[in-house]
């Protein structure tokens, strides 16, 4: 017997964030406040799955209403047909004509589920999620809706044929590219603020967030930066092109040495995007850090078709997937 809870009190969103096996911060609930939330106890009163509901300012997609479906955790798999039911009524009482999900509000915050996991071991930052999950998506009607990868480059010495011509069309254009200056990071992160808003309104299921969210969200980071792997492109003193690299941190935390980066985030202004700027980041990102001892880099959860995916392309290999799932809700159902 299982019974599904509406989260209005704080003592029952206490329960929801340290519930159904996978403990959620009462932080990053707060980041992106759902529109609802529900939680589902067995007959013992222990709660052994959870979800929210975002929908009032979600995304266009072709012709649909948006439901974002997150903070989704199931520790009994009993439970999650309780918890699809409750959610999936509800987005369509609120005229929601697709339900999508795992996604925590928007995607600037945690999304999507691994899918395939490999065998390379987690890296710092990604995202994780039991194995069983993906599989309690489709069993409630969920098909993919966008798939991601993460890529694994064994060799950073390996140069682009291309390099020395993308260096040129770059310099012809009066850019400069130099690493991150930390002693002035809060001023520097508003200007990859700015430029990411610019550069990512194109992407999938996009939304904008604040400068004060944006900047939340690098702070806990900033001990563990290496300068020379955040490198930013400039015309002008402009900012119109930037490549996020950081340390892969779990591997000191598993005694092994650090010596893969992760490659975060890349963003290049689009009146820049046709002299090869991205790629020519990419490629000095590569040689940087393999200059500061890093032999390997990992290309971290881009859109399967995203251009950053294909510039690793010929030197990296797949080493997890991952998917976002979507269902018809209501009368399209």
């Amino acid at each position: 017997m299982y019974r599904a809870v509406q989260v209005v009190l704080p003592e029952q969103l206490s329960r929801f964030c340290a519930g159904a096996g996978f403990p959620l911060s009462a932080e990053a609930a707060a980041r992106q406040p759902p529109d609802f939330s529900l939680l589902v106890e067995n007959e013992a009163g222990e709660v052994v799955a959870r979800c929210s509901l975002w929908w009032r300012q979600t995304p266009a997609y072709q012709d649909h209403q948006v439901g974002y479906l997150g903070h989704y955790a199931v520790s009994d798999p009993r439970a999650a047909p309780v918890l699809f039911d409750a959610t999936l009524d509800r987005l369509a009482a609120e005229r929601c004509t697709l339900a999508v999900g795992p996604v925590d509000g928007n995607t600037w915050e945690r999304y999507r589920l691994i899918t395939e996991r490999g065998t390379e071991p987690p890296f710092f930052l990604e995202p994780d999620n039991p194995d069983e999950w993906p599989g309690q998506f489709t069993a409630a009607g969920f098909t993919p809706l966008a798939q991601y990868c993460s890529a694994l480059n064994s060799d950073l010495t390996a140069d682009n044929p291309r390099s020395a011509e993308w260096a040129q069309h770059v310099a012809e254009r009066g850019i400069t590219i130099q690493p991150l200056r930390a002693d002035r990071f809060d001023d520097e992160m508003r200007r990859v603020y700015a430029l990411s808003l610019l550069s990512f309104r194109g992407n999938f299921l996009y939304t904008p967030i604040s400068e004060a969210d944006f900047l939340a969200k690098y702070t806990p980071i900033r001990p563990h930066l290496r300068p020379e792997l955040v490198l930013l492109a400039e015309r002008g003193g402009e900012l119109v092109g930037y490549i996020f690299g950081i340390p892969n941190l779990l591997q000191a935390q598993s005694g092994r040495p650090i010596d893969t980066a992760i490659i975060k985030t890349m963003a290049v202004n689009p009146d820049h995007g046709s002299v090869g700027l991205g790629s020519l980041l990419m490629a000095r990102c590569h040689q940087s850090a393999h200059a500061t001892g890093f032999t390997r880099a990992i290309h971290a959860l881009f859109h399967e078709d995203n251009r950053s995916g294909r510039m690793s392309g010929h030197t990296a290999r797949v080493i997890r997937r991952y998917t976002l799932f979507a269902r018809p809700v209501g009368g399209q159902a």
